[in-house]
């Protein structure tokens, strides 16, 4: 039985800045490569142990099927509960691991609690993305890619943490894992709710928008800014608690909107239009209701007015008679149920393309450390914080963009998935060649194109397929990042490492291995698997550019009507 949420009154905004938060803390797996070196070293595991435990890793973090189904039950502060329950579970067992407090703990173990640890990614993720989608229907790409971002950028925040405040201890920072991030959920989950949607005719709310992302973008600057200088200079403890506290300061950025709406409340332009077709609304008791209501066309019988509904009885009468016709399967632009939306082409289309882009660049993302290391970088916080800030820019600019074309020229937003993947091609290549001078900008080519197949991925689902089921759709699509992980990392890249490392070293499995050929081989096949993604992806721009053509014309997203088909 669905949980019985209304939505309130206050505008979606709070929940916008709330989310900011809980997005930062959803993005714990990317500190993977910050205490990995600890699992090998403390515990004594090879190189093809280590990434399957990146494995786990990305398992945990994209497995969201249950919530995904959940959050259409469940309310948002009990999404966002049972994931800051994950992290401590998950987390605490790790850091009693690393930290040597109960010695002997069984491989599969740590597997199993690294999978529940970055599994309240997906609860987190799934419990504001879908409440936000849902507040701000006709903004989709936009809210996408700033929420999206602020994931990405979560990575260059725990670095922040992890070298200033935690001085560059793993024990440290698993323990701020286990008990600081619980922490945020409890302080959030009262500020994620359903609200009233934003109609669009608010005439600040594009500027709303600009100042969050461009909040974003300078958080973004000043963590790698300050990540660097960390790593250059000493910088003492006064500097290092400045530094922390301005990084807070730009997180509460998101907030400066609803407080401005509170104390200037004129013009906020939050009032529902009963008139406007486009106009998307909640069913009472049901926030997973489909969003936009039109009026029945598919009788014989003439157009209704929407106050003219037939009542049940009428209706039912009118279908045995023939004179209704029965409910027909829907449409692409239409809500979809997830068994009607996984028999489409489309649907598989998107998830493949999604897999080779995403399950190719987290491979090196799982694999960052031993990539610097081969590379001749032996401190991988700087290789992670560019990457971070890569991955933020193309997860924020994936969504401006998206958005910008399909509203001026109704291009389907996978056509960023295929410019994207073809840059991959040459940034794989270039991995592979060892090049001096060609690592910095290669890990930073891959996080912007890492994030755009993210944050493309994200609205594109809820427009061919609609929101009403996205968070169990949503989800499916995630799958293709652990899957990715699994086959490229887990499998490709681990093997090779390690013979490598087994020829440099004699027959010592634990030992580093060093120069381009340890990961060579990789590179050259994932090069491969991104040629296969453009061409995927091509395929599905040219299939669905009609579907964008009805959604955008005229400039702004609409719900197709039954008729239109």
């Amino acid at each position: 039985m669905a949980a019985n949420l209304k939505p309130g009154s206050r505008p979606p905004w709070v929940g916008l800045a709330a989310a900011v938060w809980v997005q930062v803390a959803a993005g714990s797996a990317y500190n993977f490569p910050l205490y990995s070196h600890s699992l090998k070293s403390v515990l004594g595991y090879n190189q093809r142990q280590l990434t399957m435990l990146g494995v786990a890793n990305d398992v945990g973090e994209n497995f969201g099927m249950v919530p995904g189904v959940l959050c259409n039950r469940f309310p948002p502060w009990l999404v966002l509960l049972i994931g800051g329950v994950s992290c401590f579970l998950g987390y605490g067992v790790l850091w009693l691991a690393v930290s040597d407090t109960v010695s002997g703990m069984p491989y599969w173990l740590l597997w199993i609690a690294l999978c529940i640890a970055t599994n309240s990614s997906a609860w987190l993720g799934t419990g504001v993305l879908v409440t936000n989608m849902r507040n701000f229907p006709i903004s989709r790409g936009t809210v996408a890619g700033i929420l999206k971002g602020y994931v990405g950028l979560s990575a260059a925040v725990y670095t922040e943490i992890y070298t200033g405040l935690l001085r560059n201890k793993s024990t440290h920072l698993l323990l701020f894992l286990t008990l600081g991030l619980p922490a945020i959920c409890l302080s959030m989950m009262y500020f994620v709710r359903p609200c009233t949607p934003a109609s669009g005719e608010d005439s600040s709310e594009p500027g709303n928008f600009l100042f969050t992302q461009i909040a974003s973008i300078v958080l973004g600057i000043y963590l790698l800014t300050t990540t660097i200088l960390d790593e250059v200079l000493p910088l003492g403890n006064t500097i290092t608690y400045s530094i922390f506290g301005v990084m807070v300061i730009l997180l509460l950025a998101p907030l400066a909107i609803p407080i401005k709406m509170t104390l200037y409340r004129k013009g906020t332009g939050l009032r529902r239009s009963s008139a406007s077709s486009n106009q998307l609304d909640f069913v009472e008791g049901d926030v997973s209701e489909p969003l936009l209501k039109d009026p029945p066309s598919t009788t014989n019988l003439g157009n209704f007015k929407e106050a003219d509904y037939a009542s049940d009885v009428d209706t039912l009468l009118a279908v045995g008679e023939g004179a209704v016709k029965k409910k027909r399967r829907p449409r692409r632009g239409e809500d979809f149920e997830f068994r009607e939306a996984i028999v489409k082409a489309d649907f598989w289309l998107l998830f493949m393309v999604y897999f080779l882009g995403v399950g190719s660049g987290v491979t090196v993302l799982n694999n960052l450390a031993q990539v610097g290391i081969a590379a001749g970088v032996n401190n991988p916080t700087i290789l992670l914080s560019l990457f971070s800030f890569c991955n933020f820019v193309g997860r924020l600019g994936g969504g401006s963009v998206s958005e910008h074309l399909v509203r001026s020229r109704m291009l389907p937003r996978p056509i960023l998935m295929t410019i994207t993947q073809i840059i991959m091609i040459v940034t794989y290549l270039l991995f592979a060649s060892g090049l001096d001078g060609t690592l910095y900008p290669s890990i930073a080519s891959l996080g912007i194109c890492y994030g755009v197949q993210f944050s493309v991925m994200v609205p594109t689902a809820s427009e061919l397929f609609g929101l009403k089921h996205f968070g169990l759709i949503y989800n499916f699509m995630l799958l293709g990042n652990p899957l990715g992980a699994l086959l490229f990392s887990g499998l490709l890249a681990g093997y090779v490492y390690d013979n490598e490392a087994s020829k440099q070293n004699g027959s010592t499995p634990h030992g580093s291995c060093l120069g381009p050929n340890c990961f060579r081989l990789t590179f050259l096949v994932l090069s491969g698997v991104c040629t296969f993604g453009t061409l995927l992806s091509v395929i599905l721009t040219l299939r669905i550019r009609g579907v964008y053509q009805m959604l955008y014309a005229g400039g702004s997203f609409r719900q197709p009507s039954s008729a239109e088909h």
